[in-house]
């Protein structure tokens, strides 16, 4: 992984601002000399590392070489970068356990994460780029009998836009960043980095114009269709544009919502009770078969006085009873309502719903 962060950083830097804060490289180790050299071979020395530190320094700055500044930091004087994919909040000792268990294996965080300088913010002194995982492993680590640990990370010159690109292209490697995370984090770039241009995005990021197009299309299901979902990772790309287009129906959406209103409700009622979670395919099928299910449901049975106004109607059918409504100022007398009660209920037998069933 430390080569390919390393690939990362350098496409992206490519492009824009060279890399700052050259770090000094220790030189090579070499047997302890036998006799003192004589002033001549001295003065050769010292010509040769004047001319060798000269060289390294002119490759530098010609861009040829690239050198990056790693620092041993506490994460707690770092913060994470609002701009991230990654939702920091869901992070926890069971998701980052292998990267925990790899850390302590190898002594030490051994690929560094890419941070940037912040300013004026007397509580931190860097923000992550790149490296949400390994900083949150590293913060729980120090809390749970392991406070000299250190968190490693590279330093660079990075703007928004470029920052943005940087932990994209990693997020990307990274199957545990869900298709709902990228799609709403896609959104707020478009609108902060690329000016709601979808084509100049999608050239900056080399993707397909109509992928991303569709990750914004999921990135704009409403919060009462994600909440049907045990987990808003559930929401996996294709069948959330399904989705999505599902709701672009007028006819169609209120029914979607109304179902996955209930399905909230479902499944919270199933994590109360220790039940296991409805599957995403489950909810799918049926937020997908809302519209459907709701047209082929028997029209409520709605009793009318001879004025036109509704003085009965049927609001439920379930296994505890049937709702009846009595609506106000219909006109209706006590014998009227009998009378539509009466017809209510026969309407009821007869579609199999009765009180009978």
């Amino acid at each position: 992984m430390a080569r390919k962060q390393s690939d990362y950083l350098a496409a992206l830097l490519s492009d824009d601002e060279p890399a700052r804060e050259p770090a000094m490289e220790a030189p090579p180790s070499s047997p302890a000399p036998t006799a003192a050299p004589t002033a001549e071979p001295r003065q050769r020395l010292s010509g040769t590392t004047l001319l060798g530190r000269e060289s390294a320094l002119a490759r530098v700055a010609s861009g040829e070489v690239r050198q990056v500044t790693q620092l041993l930091l506490d994460p707690a004087r770092v913060r994470i970068w609002p701009g991230n994919a990654r939702s920091y909040a869901h992070l926890s000792e069971e998701s980052c356990r292998e990267l925990i268990d790899s850390i302590v294996a190898e002594g030490g965080q051994k690929v560094p994460a890419i941070v940037r300088r912040v300013e004026g913010d007397p509580v931190h002194d860097y923000e992550v780029i790149a490296g949400t995982r390994r900083h949150w492993s590293i913060s729980w680590l120090r809390a749970h009998s392991y406070p000299e640990m250190q968190f490693v990370a590279q330093v660079a010159a990075l703007d928004d836009e470029a920052a943005f690109r940087l932990a994209d292209l990693e997020n990307r490697a990274r199957a545990d960043v869900s298709d709902l995370e990228r799609a709403r984090n896609y959104a707020a770039a478009l609108k902060a980095h690329y000016g709601n241009h979808l084509t100049r995005m999608a050239e900056r990021l080399k993707l397909s114009k109509g992928w991303l197009s569709k990750m914004l299309r999921v990135a704009a299901l409403p919060d009462a269709v994600i909440a049907a979902f045990a987990s808003p990772a559930d929401v996996a790309l294709k069948p959330g544009y399904a989705l999505a287009q599902a709701l672009d129906d007028k006819a169609a959406a209120p029914a979607i919502l109304a179902e996955a209103k209930a399905l909230a409700k479902a499944q919270k009622a199933r994590r109360e009770a220790g039940d296991g979670a409805l599957p995403a395919a489950e909810v799918q099928r049926r937020l997908l078969n809302a519209p459907r299910a709701k047209a082929d449901a028997p029209e409520p049975f709605v009793w009318t006085t001879p004025h036109g106004r509704p003085g009965l109607s049927v609001q439920s059918v379930n296994r505890q009873g049937v709702t009846i409504r009595l609506h106000a100022g219909s006109g209706a007398g006590p014998d009227d309502l009998a009378n539509a009660l009466r017809h209510a209920l026969a309407a009821l037998e007869a579609e199999g719903r009765g009180l009978r069933r």
